[in-house]
């Protein structure tokens, strides 16, 4: 007689449900969904500009004729060439890559210095003065004008490009928020190692907060050049000299040209705010992936 194993036979476990392998056509749905949400909007923000394109390329009596066609009918690429004409554009274009470099940097680094400062070191009043830095964001730019020409004016500058960029050598208040979170989230220890091996706060700033920083600082220079590249205000209040102006002030000074002479040439227009816009456009495709890490980081610790 032979013995009987009295062992439980293994129950198989149940599937499980509602994983992420489980619904294949629902993960295919939603990521269709999801796609076609951001197509439409991508194609919305993109329309503006693909419009000023397409309109810059259409001879005058047609400029704002099609506004939803893709391309320009007829095609008429000498609006450039007459752009080119019109006005020193290429000059224009040296000016406000001058201003725009100098202000991007100057606030960069001016901005990355205090918050280093409001990252590392601990003192009393610590957050109270890190609030009133933020505090100043609410104050209005029309405010501070009138005083701020007037400065400027005392210095002898209006009528130069100065004023344009000199004033962010005080740093960003902006900036400033956004660079102090990014080094928040960089290891305390990493600091004091190198204080251990005898280097300076200097160094500590130069040699290894900076570097470290690096997608949050080109943010902040990408960012302000952005703002300085495209600034009218400005350039309307302290430049007078057409041989000084920006691109902005430039086209402004077209605009009014062609009105004052009852002949509006949009299509020249058109083709210079174009010339405007691209290099910007190259300088945020070549930078955008440092945008989301530099971004994404900056509120992981406050």
């Amino acid at each position: 007689m032979t013995a009987v194993d009295h062992r439980a036979a293994p129950v198989a476990a149940p599937a499980e449900t509602g994983g992420p392998a489980a619904d294949p056509a629902g993960r295919g749905t939603r990521k269709v969904f999801f796609s076609t949400i951001l197509a439409a909007s991508s194609a919305v923000f993109l329309y503006p500009f693909v419009w000023l394109v397409v309109a810059s390329l259409k001879p005058r009596d047609r400029t704002f004729a099609d506004p939803f066609l893709p391309w320009p009918r007829p095609f008429a690429p000498q609006n450039y060439l007459a752009a080119w004409d019109a006005a020193p554009v290429l000059s224009w274009l040296v000016n406000s890559l001058v201003v725009g470099v100098a202000a991007a940097a100057t606030v960069t680094l001016s901005s990355a210095f205090v918050a280093f400062g409001f990252a590392y070191f601990r003192f009393p009043g610590r957050n109270l003065l890190f609030g009133s830095v933020l505090a100043t964001m609410m104050l209005p730019a029309v405010v501070t004008l009138v005083p701020t020409y007037l400065i400027w004016n005392g210095l002898g500058l209006t009528g130069t490009q100065v004023p344009l960029w000199a004033g962010n050598v005080f740093g960003s208040a902006f900036y400033i928020f956004l660079l102090r979170q990014f080094l928040l989230g960089v290891p305390r220890y990493v600091f004091e190692a190198a204080r251990v091996d005898g280097a300076s706060y200097f160094d500590l700033f130069w040699r290894i907060a900076l570097p470290l920083s690096r997608p949050a600082l080109i943010i902040a220079f990408v960012f302000e050049l952005k703002a300085s590249w495209f600034d009218l205000m400005r350039p309307l209040i302290y430049l007078q000299d057409p041989a000084l102006f920006t691109l902005p002030r430039g086209l402004k000074a077209i605009v009014d040209q062609f009105y004052q002479g009852g002949d509006p040439k949009w299509e020249i227009v058109l083709a210079a705010s174009v010339v405007t816009t691209l290099p910007l456009v190259v300088v945020f495709f070549l930078g955008q992936r440092y945008f989301v890490q530099g971004i994404a980081t900056t509120g992981r610790r406050g």
